[in-house]
């Protein structure tokens, strides 16, 4: 019976942890979509799709292109080229 609940247990800490790193990954993605929507004088929308488009195009996960995004003095050329 210990073991059932330590196994229970393990999967719910696994599983806060994905949901923790999902939101994590939502954050850094709504700033960036508010960045290049401010930078470009583009909606929300639009600039989500530039920047999925992107991350797409050049073999890159959303989030990394994101964060580059909001780390970065400007936008990377991958999402300005399609703005």
């Amino acid at each position: 019976m210990a073991e059932v609940e330590r196994d229970t247990e393990d999967e719910l800490r696994a599983r806060v942890a994905e949901l923790e790193t999902a939101l994590e990954s939502r954050v850094v993605i709504e700033q960036a979509k508010g960045m290049i929507a401010a930078r470009h004088h583009v909606d929300l929308q639009t600039a989500f799709h530039a920047l999925r488009l992107a991350a797409r195009s050049n073999h890159l996960l959303l989030r990394e292109l994101a964060l580059r995004v909001i780390t970065e003095p400007g936008t990377p050329a991958e999402i300005a080229q399609l703005l």
